[in-house]
């Protein structure tokens, strides 16, 4: 993969640089908030809309299943599948827009996290969702 671009807000990282997948879908550049919590955005591009520059929804379900599975870590080096993932859109981001996206645990136990979370542009929610995830076992 060719350099990524720079990120659209000062302080953002990509948060895994070999993903081939989310960096070709984003790329999402991510930071830690200061009190906790991830947070993700993206600027987006004409590729990342349809063909009436609306953000593809198939790209905010990818935001923030990234977000969620990143929120519901117990540690950097665990790795989490999504068993189950429910979203609802909201309204339409349009080309040129940077969308950030953030999520919260609910409630986490040993074999189970269930995670929500939201994919907005300013003060307008394009998205929110809830997940049920759940950790590998090392092999």
């Amino acid at each position: 993969m060719s350099e990524a671009p720079p990120p659209p807000l000062e302080g953002y990282t990509i948060y895994d640089p070999i993903d081939p997948f989310e960096n070709v879908a984003g790329p999402f550049f991510w930071k830690e908030r200061p009190g906790g919590g991830h947070h993700f955005v993206l600027q987006t591009e004409a590729r990342h809309c349809n063909r009436h520059g609306i953000v593809h929804g198939g790209l905010m379900m990818t935001m923030i299943d990234l977000t969620m599975v990143v929120t519901a870590k117990a540690h950097e080096t665990e790795q989490l599948v999504t068993v189950s993932l429910n979203s609802e859109f909201i309204a339409a981001g349009q080309t040129g827009e940077i969308v950030e996206a953030e999520g919260e645990i609910v409630r986490r136990t040993r074999s189970l996290a269930f995670v929500r979370g939201r994919v907005f542009v300013g003060d307008r929610t394009l998205l929110t969702a809830s997940a049920v995830l759940k950790p590998l076992k090392p092999r």
